[in-house]
């Protein structure tokens, strides 16, 4: 089993915000599959995809079986309670445990996945190293630093600019895109495919 955990705040005060990019790549994870969430045996939303790719079905196709598609509810700080106790309850081997996040130090449209490593000052996954320690992959997702001198937390918190909204939905659209390799072709995949700018717009 894998499971693709998108990080971000519960209720709609801040849905469309940049900290819930990762709420936004789960959903089209959802919307891709046909699938609809449910509450999750522990605080948060969760939706089973049942994958079925050409070739052997099941445990002997990686891209076939069971993905877990979540969205914890306890606040991005808190994220670690809800993703520790999922992945403990399904016994899931974090290897095959999949973190979106936004990020403020890559440019918006920027992806950059890695197989491990620290939190890099996030809170999300400061909170999940708490609880899992740091063998986890991640897929951070650029949402820019901001004009000026605005305060961080304002940052995350905001909503983009009628001028950037192509670009994080076309971002959005790429960040699912490598969830789907990292279920069908690991981590590794990821990183060379994904981790950079946005091949439509370098070309």
């Amino acid at each position: 089993m894998k499971a693709i955990f998108g990080l971000g705040n519960p209720g709609p005060r801040y849905a469309g915000t940049r900290h819930n990019v990762g709420f936004a790549v789960v959903d089209e994870l959802a919307r891709r599959a046909g699938v609809a969430f449910e509450s999750a045996p522990s605080d948060a939303l969760f939706a089973k995809w049942r994958r079925r790719e050409a070739g052997a079905p099941g445990a002997d196709n990686p891209g076939g079986g069971v993905v877990l598609l979540v969205k914890p509810l306890t606040f991005m700080n808190e994220s670690g309670q809800a993703v520790g106790e999922l992945v403990r309850y399904f016994k899931i081997d974090l290897p095959d445990l999949l973190i979106v996040v936004d990020e403020v130090q890559l440019p918006l449209g920027k992806l950059r996945a890695r197989a491990r490593g620290s939190a890099g000052g996030h809170n999300g996954l400061k909170s999940i190293i708490a609880h899992l320690g740091d063998e986890f992959p991640r897929l951070r997702v650029g949402v820019g630093r901001g004009p000026g001198q605005r305060d961080l937390a304002d940052h995350v918190l905001s909503r983009f600019e009628p001028d950037e909204r192509e670009e994080a939905e076309r971002m959005t659209l790429r960040a699912a895109d490598a969830a789907e390799t990292f279920i069908t072709s690991g981590i590794a995949a990821v990183m060379n495919t994904y981790n950079g700018g946005d091949p439509a717009t370098t070309e």
